[in-house]
C-alpha cells in the first residue's frame, strides 16, 4: 500500500499533508506516529470523567497532531471538543452530546488506526 492509497482508505487529505509536510518521507513519519503517541486515547480517557480543562487540553493537542498529516476530519472533530471546553467559552453541548462526539472520534480513529497498521505492514 502506498501512502496515497492509505490516505484514500482513511479519508485523509493527502494534498493537505503535502502542503504542510512537503514530502512523503515526513508524511510517512507523522502518520506512523499517530497510533503510538496516545493523543487520541488521552482525549477519550479525559471524556470518561469530563473535567473541562483536561478535555480542552487533550482535544487541542489532538487537533494539532491530526491537522499536520492531513487528517482533517479527526482534527475538526477534536477542534469542536476543544472549543466546547475552551476556557471562557460558554458550553453549547450537553454532556450526552459530548459523549456522542467522543464516540464518533473513537470510531473514526479506529478506522484510521486500522488503515495505518495495514500500511505499516506493507
Amino acid at each position: 500500500m502506498t501512502i496515497q492509497e492509505l490516505y484514500s482508505e482513511i479519508d485523509g487529505d493527502y494534498e493537505q499533508a503535502v502542503r504542510v509536510l512537503r514530502m512523503d518521507k515526513l508524511i510517512d513519519k507523522q502518520i506512523r506516529k499517530l497510533t503510538k503517541n496516545g493523543v487520541v486515547d488521552a482525549l477519550l480517557d479525559a471524556g470518561k470523567s469530563p473535567e473541562p480543562t483536561e478535555l480542552f487540553e487533550k482535544a487541542h493537542a489532538m487537533k494539532g497532531v491530526c491537522a499536520n498529516p492531513g487528517l482533517v476530519t479527526l482534527s475538526e472533530m477534536a477542534s469542536e471538543i476543544a472549543e466546547e471546553f475552551r476556557p471562557g467559552n460558554p458550553r453549547t453541548l450537553s454532556d450526552p452530546e459530548v459523549s456522542s462526539k467522543l464516540a464518533e472520534i473513537a470510531a473514526l480513529y479506529g478506522k484510521t488506526a486500522d488503515g495505518i497498521r495495514k500500511y505499516e505492514q506493507g
